[in-house]
């Protein structure tokens, strides 16, 4: 009778083992799945984004060749490649937080990036120059390897942007490995340590706050900025 009882008990623990076993790999099996599905459609979205960034690069590549070949000047002097380069740049970021800094996907796109900004920086020149624009621009130099100050000063610089929509801001990876980088840096005779700035042609290095970089701005060009969102601001509301 002993025997009996002990042999049921053991079929008992043994239909437990088979049973959880099969919860456990039913779970195991729908994460893994519900994963899979994830890391697929991360993949689709990155993809998706990698086509219209190549899209919007050759788009521009084409605009600057036709401005620069004829260059006419507008109403505010800032070029037209300044909105692409910003949704770019959007969509670098998400790449850069989805696939990591260190991405070859990632290092490419930002080449294709930096060599954009340096080349509607020259566009902007050339237009200031030729209608008599007085253009102000932001050149920062930062780096994603251990530099928090490089990350503090980037919020601050989204945050400037976000108060001054016309500051033409342009930011480079000073760890690139890009050739047109570096003669940047040395025709701005911007330093080798980071976060560094040339703010309207003056050399700044080190962290610097929202209100120390605008006290370099020009005040005519502060004014100006201020009274053009405020009028925007005041059209979003009457729109909604």
């Amino acid at each position: 009778m002993h025997k009996k009882n002990t042999h049921h008990k053991r079929s008992i623990d043994w239909a437990r083992y088979i049973i959880s076993f099969v919860i456990t790999a039913a779970i195991f099996g729908t994460v893994l799945y519900i994963s899979q599905v994830a890391t697929a459609k991360r993949i689709n979205e990155i993809k998706s984004i990698q086509d219209k960034i190549a899209i919007d690069l050759l788009s521009s590549e084409t605009q600057f060749s036709l401005l620069a070949s004829g260059a006419a000047c507008n109403e505010d002097g800032n070029s037209v490649l300044a909105p692409e380069i910003e949704k770019l740049g959007e969509r670098l970021s998400y790449m850069e937080d989805q696939l990591g800094t260190d991405n070859s996907d990632v290092i490419g796109l930002k080449k294709y990036y930096s060599l954009l900004q340096i080349k509607d920086y020259l566009l902007t020149k050339e237009l200031s120059q030729k209608c008599g624009f007085k253009t102000v621009s932001i050149i920062y130099f930062y780096s994603n390897n251990d530099c928090p100050e490089c990350t503090r000063q980037g919020y601050v610089l989204t945050a400037l942007h976000e108060a001054y929509p016309t500051l033409r801001i342009y930011a480079f990876d000073a760890n690139l490995d890009l050739s047109a980088i570096k003669t940047l840096q040395t025709v701005t005779k911007a330093p080798e340590s980071v976060p560094s700035m040339i703010i309207n042609g003056k050399v700044y290095t080190g962290f610097k706050t929202l209100e120390e970089i605008e006290s370099k701005l020009p005040k005519t060009f502060i004014d100006v900025a201020k009274k053009a969102a405020e009028e925007a601001k005041k059209e979003k509301e009457e729109e909604n």
